[in-house]
């Protein structure tokens, strides 16, 4: 697949004047904060719409990568030809360009998103449109409670414009001993979760190995995501939900979720009870 330039994109944050308040205090003098960009993201197969995404205009080539995979429009990322980010007034435009068989295939299988960063199944008119994987997660061995300490220790330091915003989530993989070899933000948590997996698809890396941690709940969407990715285990900081419990057990994805830097739950799956990997 051809790797482009970046081009030049709207900005992750920019200052905005606000009165801070203290209810004892009353309202304090003006400063400068920074908030985080939303922009819509339209995402274009060939010369059609598909969906306009409310995310972060950073990292839009991994986005749109990551999002063709789980969306079921891409079984691999050789399929894609080419990616052309353009910036327009309304908003940013992400052309995809998909090799021929499979963009027969794609107009074939269509569903149109509206523009919201929480948007999981958003457009599916039946059931049978859901993307699902298609099968159980392969063999690996049971993740270390070390690896978990070790990765929710580092977690904060690939988080720079959470820092500044404190308004957007994160995904990062992470390998067996808990090292964080990449992350992603966005205002959508699907939207980290899927630049995540476009950054590591586009390196020519994959899913065996490690394993996801996300600062979102456990939702269907984010099991789904993972585990069509390929991943083996997926750890949240917020609580699952009944779905991606179930799918979780289902698909043999370890589902950790709760997690703190002192305690976490185990909702599916096995993890190996001993502490392998020292905290950083």
């Amino acid at each position: 697949m051809q790797r482009n330039s970046a081009p030049a994109q709207p900005p992750a944050s920019y200052a905005v004047p606000v009165r801070p308040l203290r209810f004892a205090d009353g309202l304090l003098p003006e400063i400068a904060a920074e908030v985080a960009v939303e922009a819509p993201v339209n995402i274009v197969y060939g010369s059609l719409p598909y969906a306009v995404m409310m995310a972060s205009p950073a990292d839009l080539e991994d986005f749109v990568a990551g999002f063709s995979l789980t969306e079921g429009i891409i079984r691999g990322v050789d399929e894609i030809r080419d990616i052309v980010v353009t910036p327009k007034e309304e908003g940013i435009e992400v052309a995809v360009e998909l090799a021929p068989g499979r963009f027969r295939e794609h107009l074939a299988r269509r569903r149109n998103l509206s523009g919201r960063t929480s948007c999981g199944l958003c457009g599916v008119e039946t059931f049978d449109e859901v993307p699902l994987a298609a099968q159980r997660i392969g063999e690996e061995p049971p993740l270390s409670l070390g690896a978990i300490h070790a990765a929710l220790e580092a977690l904060t330091r690939h988080q720079p414009l959470n820092r500044l915003t404190r308004s957007v989530h994160a995904a990062a993989w992470c390998d067996r001993d808990g090292t964080i070899l990449a992350a992603r933000e966005d205002v959508g948590r699907h939207n980290a979760l899927d630049k995540l997996i476009g950054a590591r698809l586009r390196a020519g890396q994959g899913a065996g190995g490690g394993f996801v941690l996300t600062t979102s709940r456990a939702s269907f969407e984010m099991v789904e995501k993972t585990a069509i990715f390929g991943a083996a285990a997926l750890v949240t900081i917020s609580a699952p939900t009944s779905l991606a419990i179930e799918r979780a057990r289902k698909l043999g994805l370890t589902l950790v979720s709760v997690a703190r830097d002192d305690a976490a739950i185990l909702f599916a799956g096995e993890l190996a009870e001993e502490l392998e990997t020292e905290a950083r």
